[in-house]
């Protein structure tokens, strides 16, 4: 049964449509633009669809399915009641999140089972860490030249 919702609150089935039109489109390295113009759509229409805040129909579903190389079956896979098969297991949106699956490709390349190790430590350690902003410390020595010619500017 599908829960009732808030008002303004997407609706699971197409929040979990655009999940995988998301996931489907990233595997492919095309861009939400790219997909947009594909179809017919602005590159922030893609978003709301990918996002669940938009429904979409099913010609634009099918003008989808057809630019993401697919079957419109391939896309609404597991949608039948809006739940997932299994609360636990929450893949896919794991994958739907940004950067998720550039890392997984990554994370695939790398051969040594040592250096993979170091990749999911490294991952666990900032994972622990708050989000920290460093200082750019790449612009210092472009200040140093121009604070030393202002200096030589001034002696003459």
């Amino acid at each position: 049964m599908i829960e009732p919702r808030g008002e303004g609150t997407p609706h699971p089935l197409d929040v979990s449509l655009g999940r995988n039109i998301r996931l489907r489109r990233k595997s492919l390295g095309m861009s939400q633009s790219a997909l947009g113009e594909a179809v017919g759509l602005t590159f922030q229409q893609v978003q709301k669809y990918e996002r669940g805040k938009n429904r979409v129909s099913f010609s634009k579903l099918a003008g989808i399915a057809t630019a993401l190389q697919c079957r419109i079956s391939d896309l609404i896979e597991g949608l039948e009641d809006g739940t997932d098969t299994d609360p636990g297991d929450n893949r896919a949106a794991l994958l739907g999140e940004t950067g998720a699956l550039e890392l997984l490709q990554t994370y695939a390349s790398v051969k040594s089972p040592r250096l993979r190790r170091a990749i999911i430590s490294l991952a666990k350690g900032l994972s622990d860490q708050p989000e920290e902003i460093e200082p750019n410390t790449d612009d210092q020595p472009v200040r140093a030249r121009r604070e030393a010619r202002t200096r030589w500017r001034r002696r003459t």
